[in-house]
């Protein structure tokens, strides 16, 4: 299985001049991960998000929707079922705390990460465009001082920024296809620099934006970015469309890839958010696979 993976990494890298495979780690999926508790089951996988001990947090569409394991996949605790209904994206912030956004609910909301909650935003079950609503938020970002972003993708496709208190600052976006405009942006992330990297799903491509959100560039080496998480000057993209996992440079261009559409090791059935630990693992969260995979680079 692992040889046969190899080669479907270095055939994908090979096949394209757009890829500097000689630089690129070889991935391997690590068998057995994670150990699931008794009696549970896994739904539609939205994302997947580790804290400062590389504890690693898990939120699917299903009963115990969010679950957490050690780096080692032994399951530790779950939570959530008298807050979420229907799991999208997951952050976990410097102080420790996680943040979901619920589109079955149009909630954004940040809990301690024993699972009480802190911070919701929104009205729930209730969809709409004014400062104090979202349309289906797909992802949160959050700033070291603790003001942070909202994707509200689905509906109303834009980007909102709050400060620590949840008090809205300003927001910036409208659907289109030119700078700045989103067909619905997906994901975000910042890099050290406080710029903003948001996933416009279905426009192929990630923006780049200041912390201001003005417009700085396009990146379109991304495919349909899912999912985003920077690492370093890395950024890794679960690209949902093709069933890849990109990783670009921080000019925007690609390094490798790995994976391919299927339901073996190493596949992937839309690979939807991503994340990196503090020792370079990956973990990719599957929607249709209904699976969460980890990945170890292997040692030369």
């Amino acid at each position: 299985m692992f040889l046969a993976l190899s080669l479907l990494v270095f055939a994908a890298l090979g096949q394209s001049d757009e890829c500097r495979a000689e630089k690129f780690p070889d991935y391997q999926p690590v068998a057995g991960w994670p150990q699931l508790p008794p009696k549970v089951e896994l739904g539609p996988v939205s994302a997947v998000a580790t804290d400062a001990k590389d504890q690693v947090y898990v939120v699917h569409r299903g009963p115990k929707p969010v679950l957490v394991f050690d780096r080692t996949g032994k399951f530790l605790r779950s939570w959530g079922d008298d807050h979420i209904k229907t799991a999208h994206g997951l952050r976990i912030d410097p102080e420790g705390n996680v943040w979901l956004t619920d589109v079955g609910n149009h909630l954004v909301m940040k809990f301690d990460p024993e699972g009480k909650l802190l911070l919701s935003l929104g009205q729930k079950g209730t969809a709409g465009d004014k400062d104090d609503q979202f349309d289906r938020p797909t992802d949160v970002a959050i700033t070291p001082t603790g003001a942070f972003y909202i994707t509200d993708g689905y509906g109303n496709a834009r980007v909102m920024k709050f400060d620590r208190t949840g008090k809205l600052l300003k927001q910036f976006g409208t659907k289109g296809k030119g700078d700045g405009e989103f067909n619905l942006p997906h994901a975000i992330c910042l890099d050290a620099k406080g710029r903003m990297y948001v996933g416009d799903r279905e426009n192929n491509r990630v923006q780049v934006f200041d912390a201001e959100g003005r417009f700085l560039e396009q990146w379109k080496e991304s495919g349909a970015p899912y999912g985003l998480f920077l690492a370093g000057e890395k950024l890794f993209v679960a690209d949902g469309r093709s069933g890849v996992v990109r990783v670009l440079g921080p000019d925007g261009k690609p390094l490798g890839r790995w994976g391919g559409k299927g339901t073996a090791a190493g596949q992937f059935q839309m690979p939807h958010m991503l994340c990196v630990d503090s020792r370079g693992d990956v973990y990719v969260a599957e929607v249709t696979n209904k699976r969460i995979q980890k990945f170890t680079a292997a040692k030369e």
